[in-house]
């Protein structure tokens, strides 16, 4: 595609989810857990039910449907994708990287691929990369940027702390060159002080899985092992937010639908307080979906869209993440007509 005065502007082309079948509903978890957590959930996290992956299922094949349907909304075959640039921290292997077998699962057979671990704030750092490799590479087209979380696999039953929270989903976009611009702007913070704090701690060279360690910590699980600050999120995304707009020249007034990082509704709609803005210029698909990592702002613009709820061409969007590290990222970008799809 050939560029006005060469410049190169990545575009949303498309946009595809996925969760599984299987429906946990809060009493189900509560009969996992042998203790009523269900009224608890709903009224301070807003959690009802999630889904988690059948025994058959790995965090590729979650992102594999979610891309297929991005790629069928966008009007392509798998074979005319050039990279794959995949999020994920429940991978299916350490190693090799999980856009691999993605690459292979779809027949995307010209796509060159990479895994991007930033645990909850990966997605929208993936989606960074590949809007400024679209804007930098006169030769790259089509850029599938996805996100899967498998964290059923890393659950302890017993941990009421973590049992009833994580969830498994997948979510993409296609990202591809236009005239106009859709990325606009993006800014990262981090806190790695609290690498220790939530996360997956065995199985990696830290705490390889001998017989030693699993003997003495059990198989690898995700664990809150130390305190962060509950007010983290509402302290640092305005900061995180206010410094992205400032780079699109942009205001919080301006912004048409803000995505949040879909751990907790409260939490969600403090933020929209602090900023001052309606809870209409937000989704929210924890209630249904449960929390699933790094896709959950990818699955939450999807599903605006599917209800009819989706930007409108030339509204702006900022996503806001964060997660174990902690990592942060925020990123602003304006609704093509390119993006659109019928019913969005």
């Amino acid at each position: 595609m050939k560029m006005k005065g060469n410049l190169r502007h990545a575009q949303i082309l498309s946009t595809g989810s996925y969760v599984p079948e299987r429906v946990v509903t809060n009493a189900e978890i509560d009969q996992i857990l042998g203790e009523p957590t269900d009224e608890w959930l709903i009224e301070n996290v807003g959690i009802r039910e999630r889904r988690w992956m059948a025994p058959d299922q790995t965090t590729s094949d979650l992102v594999v449907e979610a891309s297929r349907r991005a790629l069928e909304r966008a009007g392509l075959g798998p074979e005319e994708l050039d990279l794959i640039i995949l999020s994920t921290d429940t991978p299916d292997y350490l190693s090799p990287s999980t856009s691999v077998v993605v690459q292979h699962k779809l027949g995307a057979v010209n796509a060159g691929c990479w895994d991007v671990n930033s645990a909850c704030a990966g997605w929208v750092t993936a989606l960074d990369q590949g809007a400024r490799y679209i804007a930098t590479e006169p030769t790259m087209r089509y850029i599938l940027v996805a996100g899967g979380y498998g964290m059923s696999r890393f659950l302890d039953l017993k941990d009421k702390k973590t049992a009833n929270l994580f969830a498994d989903g997948a979510g993409a976009v296609i990202l591809g060159p236009g005239e106009e611009p859709g990325f606009l702007a993006s800014h990262f913070l981090a806190r790695g002080e609290f690498h220790d704090a939530l996360g997956i701690y065995t199985g990696g060279a830290f705490r390889p899985c001998t017989p030693e360690n699993l003997a003495r910590y059990g198989p690898p699980r995700v664990q809150f092992v130390k305190k962060f600050p509950r007010t983290f999120n509402t302290e640092y995304w305005p900061r995180l937010i206010q410094r992205a707009l400032e780079k699109a020249g942009l205001t919080v007034e301006e912004v048409d639908l803000f995505l949040f990082t879909q751990l907790n509704l409260r939490t969600i709609e403090h933020m929209m307080g602090l900023l001052g803005q309606p809870m209409e210029k937000t989704h929210w698909v924890m209630d249904k979906w449960g929390y699933t990592g790094s896709p959950c702002v990818a699955m939450a613009l999807d599903d605006a869209i599917a209800q009819g709820k989706g930007p409108k061409p030339g509204d702006i969007i900022v996503f806001c993440t964060s997660g174990g590290g902690i990592t942060m990222a925020a990123s602003v970008w304006r609704w093509t007509a390119a993006s659109a799809r019928p019913g969005s």
